[in-house]
Order: C-alpha cells, then sequence, then structure tokens
C-alpha cells in the first residue's frame, strides 16, 4: 500500500512539474501594418503657369484655380496642396503668411524643423518646414525668386493625426515635396 502511495505521489508530482514549467502566458502587443510603397519615379510636369517642376508618376495632378495644383496621393489618403502667387511688392506679406500657415501648427506639434533651400543658378530661394507630431500637416515649403514668383506647398492626409500611423507616407510624401521643391524653375 505504501508503495502504491508514493507511486501515485510521484507521478502527480512529476505530473505537476512537467505542467508548471511552461512559460507564462503574455498577451501579444498590437500589431501595426507594415506599409511599403514603391520606389518613386519621377516625371516632369510642364503647364502654363509661371513654373515646372518634377513630381512623382504615381500622384495624379489636377490644376486648381490661379495656377494652383492639388497633387493627389489616392493609396495614401493625402494631397500635396501647392499655391502660386506673383510678387507685387508683397515678398514681406507672402513670407509672413507662408510662416504663419507653418507655426499654426505649433500647438500639436512636438517640434517643427527648418531647412533652408537656396539655389542662386535657378533664382529658387524657399525653406521647407517639417512638423513631427498630431499636426494636420507634416511637411510644408515655401518658394520664391523674391521678385516675381512665390510658391507654398503643404501635405494633409485625410485621416484623424497620429504621427505613429502615417508616418511611412508620411515620409514618402516628404520627399516628394523635397524632389518638386528642389525641382523647381521658373518660366
Amino acid at each position: 500500500m505504501l508503495k502504491k502511495i508514493i507511486t501515485f505521489s510521484a507521478i502527480i508530482a512529476v505530473s505537476f512539474l512537467s505542467f508548471s514549467c511552461k512559460d507564462d502566458v503574455l498577451p501579444k502587443p498590437s500589431g501595426y501594418l507594415r506599409l511599403d510603397y514603391p520606389e518613386a519615379k519621377y516625371v516632369n510636369f510642364e503647364n502654363e503657369c509661371s513654373y515646372a517642376f518634377e513630381m512623382n508618376s504615381d500622384a495624379i495632378i489636377k490644376k486648381e484655380n490661379d495656377c494652383g495644383f492639388t497633387i493627389t496621393y489616392p493609396k495614401m489618403k493625402a494631397t500635396i496642396y501647392l499655391t502660386y502667387k506673383p510678387v507685387t511688392k508683397n515678398i514681406n506679406e507672402l513670407l509672413r503668411d507662408a510662416q504663419k500657415l507653418t507655426f499654426e501648427h505649433v500647438i500639436k506639434a512636438d517640434d517643427i524643423l527648418e531647412q533652408p533651400y537656396l539655389n542662386p543658378e535657378k533664382k529658387v530661394y524657399g525653406m521647407f518646414y517639417q512638423v513631427e507630431g498630431n499636426a494636420a500637416t507634416n511637411s510644408q515649403f515655401y518658394a520664391t525668386d523674391s521678385t516675381k514668383h512665390f510658391v507654398t506647398g503643404s501635405v494633409y492626409f485625410y485621416a484623424k493625426p497620429n504621427y505613429d500611423s502615417i508616418m511611412p507616407a508620411a515620409s514618402y510624401i516628404k520627399n516628394d515635396m523635397q524632389r518638386l521643391m528642389e525641382t523647381l524653375k521658373w518660366k
């Protein structure tokens, strides 16, 4: 009888040890989709307006009023808005308005990085802004020759601003906007 009790106790002890050695069960962290976008291919965009530039061939461009354009990225649910204004002794006002538009996002932004752009050969001077945080726009720029032409650009996503979730798309479009600004030429 004692032998049966010891054998039974040993079986129960081994069973407890074998089942209790498992790792603790932990909930899986929330996963996010991995967003990979195709490598950008740029094409020259010529028009009847006073400026031309290169843009992503996958984007859809539409002319708005007064030589403004919308460049839409349907898969990313984003649009770049380009606005053109002629300079008529109002360069200080145009610069102030462009900077004001950017710094209106300071409430939601974690940081605003300014990157000056100077191209004396093409007479293109401007500023590129990268807005980090949950602001409505993540990238903006203005470019001018300071005597005749002034162009502003900003990107907006059709989603509630959540910097972490739109970061891959925001980074992709930021590169397109920088390319647009760097290839801008006046006619």
